[in-house]
């Protein structure tokens, strides 16, 4: 009996021993993952991607291309890669990361191969880019800190989006299942774009098909997003309902007014979305190209209008905290906003025009508070020439006239002393656009 009692006990010890072992490994954070809306690195810190697109299965030999995006300032590079189906294979893959670690930058990887599926015959399906990645995956375990796996780019085309959803989840599955802890990134259907609204309709169906729930939606924007309205609506229903995005990839144009590059652009940055612009160089369509001949010295409008322009990767970026970079969050413009001298007990505010174009502008108000901790702020203002707010984020926002009043969100109201959130909006004008002076009250 004794003997039967030793060995039950045992037996129990080590069902409980391999629980906690379970526990432990599903609940530790590996590398860079999802942390509600945002991606965040293994120490916590939040991580905005700022970077471009490197069509490197078809420039192999341009490897001096990652060290010359990180001195224009990007901290991450989407590489493209081939699975061997239309492109490649691309078996490089230690190399491409080993470069971009080199130049301290978050390498995302993506099989391109994938790109149209159901109206390109050629394309190759997720489930074969799960198996190039599984092919590859000696040279990705253990660069968690380092590497974004995007699945496959722009998996399906225009017929038959609604497979997506399917085929999706279960190529995290099969991700999951084969061992990989890497942050994961999914691209939408409709070459990208979801003008049917696919994954927008069904993102939660995909984040929880992830039982490592470390994956990140991604939205390609080009002429479907041409206009404020259409681009805030949609990253306003993501953001609501507390999905993770980012903008994989976007343009500037083909012709005259067909991406809003200046509206994604600084919705981007006031909302803290990564962004991953196409393409550094080498498109059959030099319109794209940021770079002439993948030459630094020779930026293109498009190129000097993402590193160096307003809300760009210059102003914006933050080196990733594993390579040593500094921590916090990218300032919301290219020209810090002064940080109002802290009153006690209280909040002060200040407003910002972050974009501007024929009747309609965007601003962003930060509120700062005082020497000690609140609950709770209200924002108030009056517009002097008949400006009116169309529509707000991060704050709820009511006009009476010309009065505007702001409230905090459930989760941005309790601020540390000192501490700060933002809030935006679009908003219409006519004749000026006069910049208005805030107030700020605790409640």
């Amino acid at each position: 009996m004794r003997r039967r009692l030793l060995a039950l006990a045992a037996a129990v010890l080590a069902a409980v021993a391999s629980i906690f072992v379970y526990v432990q490994s599903a609940s530790a954070a590996v590398g860079l993952h999802v942390s509600g809306t945002k991606i965040v690195e293994a120490n916590g810190r939040e991580f905005i991607m700022r970077g471009v697109n490197h069509p490197h299965v078809w420039f192999t030999g341009q490897t001096s291309s990652f060290a010359n995006v990180k001195a224009l300032g990007a901290n991450t590079v989407r590489v493209v890669l081939g699975s061997g189906k239309r492109w490649g294979p691309s078996t490089d893959v230690a190399n491409v990361i080993s470069l971009c670690k080199q130049n301290k930058l978050i390498c995302v990887l993506e099989v391109h191969d994938t790109t149209g599926y159901g109206e390109e015959g050629a394309a190759a399906s997720l489930d074969e880019a799960a198996d190039y990645w599984i092919s590859q995956k000696s040279a990705l375990v253990g660069q968690e800190n380092h590497v974004v796996i995007n699945i496959g780019n722009e998996p399906i085309g225009n017929t038959n989006a609604g497979q997506w959803t399917a085929a999706t989840a279960n190529a995290i599955k099969k991700m999951r299942s084969n061992g990989f802890e890497h942050l994961l990134m999914v691209d939408a259907p409709n070459w990208g774009q979801d003008w049917q609204y696919v994954m927008r309709d069904n993102a939660q169906t995909i984040l929880d098909a992830d039982t490592r729930h470390n994956t990140v939606l991604s939205i390609h924007m080009y002429s479907v997003f041409n206009t404020a309205a259409g681009i805030v609506d949609y990253l306003n229903r993501f953001q609501a309902n507390g999905w993770p995005l980012v903008v994989g990839e976007f343009g500037w144009r083909f012709s005259s007014n067909e991406v809003d590059h200046e509206t994604i652009l600084a919705e981007a940055q006031s909302r803290g979305l990564g962004y991953l612009g196409w393409s550094w160089s080498g498109n059959t369509d030099p319109i794209l190209d940021m770079a002439t001949g993948f030459d630094p010295n020779q930026l293109t409008t498009w190129g000097q209008r993402i590193f160096n322009g307003a809300n760009g990767i210059k102003a914006t970026a933050k080196e990733a905290t594993i390579y040593g970079g500094s921590t916090g969050t990218p300032s919301p413009t290219p020209t810090p906003t002064p940080t109002p001298t802290p009153s006690p007990s209280a909040c002060s505010a200040t407003y910002q025009v972050t974009g501007q174009w024929g009747g309609g502008f965007q601003a962003e108000v930060r509120v700062t508070a005082g020497t000690s901790p609140i609950s709770g702020w209200t924002v108030t203002w009056a517009f002097a020439n008949g400006q009116t707010v169309t529509n707000a984020w991060n704050a709820t926002v009511s006009s009476s006239g010309s009065n505007v009043t702001a409230r905090n969100m459930s989760y941005n109201g309790s601020l540390g002393a000192g501490a700060s959130t933002t809030f935006g909006f679009l908003g219409s004008w006519n004749g000026s656009n006069s910049v208005p002076t805030p107030s700020c009250a605790t409640r």
